[in-house]
């Protein structure tokens, strides 16, 4: 390692992070309040750099960070990194894979809020009309499926059993541990014809990208509820958009978009059987706490050629 190698930040870092990062030059930019120009001039002669998903780094712009060896970003997903350059580079990335459970509470809470129809009630209740007739749906006794069965989705097992659902998974790895009172399904369209609530929990790549389509969707009860906390582009926005316009789906509750923030006409934002939010899985303090803590110790360990678990592969 050189002495005094450079690292850009593109998120703010308080004192006590900036310590940690003493034994480098750190440059701090935040992309949310500068231009993308600005970013890519500060990384040319930057040996590591720390991101969040709403810090774009493409081709171009590690193409023109000739010296970087370390990307550690401050999500699971990575989908805003250009993961073929940094492998044909060399580079390493690292993710902070730790808001397991705060994902899992927001993906239970919008599972509700959709049965129970409680975005509708508060909406009545905020125009000053009281209305009890407005009847929801139990979850006991529903089929959920969970499309991809990672960390995220272990813990939403864990509380939809709780809550008396039965639930089953659909992965495409062969070698996903089971857990006791869920069931596999052999394919995802078994999985979808089934369940009563679909909650998807993969990665966006070329082999998840609109992975729920017009097609699938068809696949599907008219009752069904749809719930995305992973990435936006998991699903095909127009296809569920006129699905849910056409009676053909129940609700559905997202976290995230295909576009984010969506247009302010964008019929999601009001159709009354859809609650949308603005990407707050991991948005509690203690969470974006340990994110932030996780990307920062990956960025060090990989800095000094150490060990690090959290190193991806593609």
């Amino acid at each position: 390692m050189t002495p005094r190698a450079q690292i850009v930040s593109a998120v703010p870092l308080g004192p006590d992070q900036l310590s940690r990062l003493a034994e480098w030059d750190v440059t701090v930019v935040d992309f949310t309040k500068t231009s993308r120009d600005d970013l890519r001039a500060a990384l040319a002669g930057a040996e590591g750099l720390l991101v969040n998903s709403h810090s774009p780094v493409d081709q171009e712009m590690i193409d023109h960070s000739t010296r970087l060896r370390v990307i550690s970003t401050i999500s699971v997903g990575y989908d805003h990194i250009a993961v073929a350059t940094t492998t044909s580079r060399g580079i390493c990335v690292t993710n902070a894979p730790v808001l397991s459970d705060a994902v899992a509470d927001l993906t239970l809470g919008l599972m509700v809020m959709v049965a129970r129809r409680l975005d509708e009630a508060t909406a009545d209740m905020a125009r000053g009309t009281w209305s009890d007739g407005r009847l929801g749906t139990d979850l006991r006794g529903k089929t959920l499926l969970l499309v991809g069965f990672g960390r995220i989705a272990r813990e939403v097992a864990s509380r939809a059993l709780a809550c008396k659902l039965d639930v089953t998974y659909f992965d495409v790895r062969a070698d996903v541990p089971a857990m006791p009172g869920v069931e596999r399904v052999a394919t995802l369209a078994e999985g979808l014809a089934r369940a009563d609530i679909v909650s998807l929990h993969v990665d966006l790549n070329p082999s998840t990208f609109h992975l729920l389509d017009a097609a699938t969707i068809g696949l599907m009860k008219p009752t069904a509820i749809v719930l995305n906390t992973s990435r936006g582009g998991v699903i095909d926005q127009g296809a569920l958009t006129l699905a849910l316009a056409e009676g053909r789906l129940g609700g559905a509750g997202l976290d995230v978009l295909e576009t984010e923030p969506p247009a302010a006409d964008d019929p999601l934002l009001s159709m009354p059987n859809v609650v949308v939010l603005p990407h707050i899985g991991s948005a509690t303090i203690e969470t974006r706490d340990a994110m932030r803590d996780c990307a920062i110790n990956n960025l060090i360990a990989c800095m000094r050629g150490d060990d690090c678990a959290h190193v991806l592969t593609f």
